[in-house]
């Protein structure tokens, strides 16, 4: 069961990501935190700015302990992008769990 609700909690989340991407005539600023914050999360960075028009994505990476190092880089495909930055660990579950609750996504599980 746990399994079950893992892959549709992972695949709704993929869902509202595509979704937020991909329909132009949604303000992206309401999805930017959401955005954001799984970028974040993945790369436990910090400062991170999304250019959708150029695709483009700078962040502060950590290289030590309380120290961070600016990076841009260019996405082929934004919403791809930000799809692999979905972890399947169990604390990113209850994360992403909170993320769908906060955009109002009920999951079937």
């Amino acid at each position: 069961m746990q399994n079950f609700t893992l892959d549709v909690i992972l695949e709704d989340v993929k869902n509202l990501i595509s979704y937020s991407i991909t329909n132009q005539d949604v303000d992206n600023s309401k999805f930017e935190s959401l955005h954001k914050a799984i970028i974040k999360r993945y790369f436990d960075a910090k400062k991170v700015k999304i250019n959708y028009a150029d695709q483009t994505v700078d962040l502060q990476l950590p290289v030590a302990k309380a120290k961070y190092t600016p990076i841009t880089f260019e996405c082929l495909d934004l919403g791809s992008f930000i799809q692999s930055c979905i972890k399947t660990d169990e604390n990113s579950l209850y994360f992403y769990q909170n993320l769908l609750t906060h955009y109002n996504i009920v999951s079937a599980a």
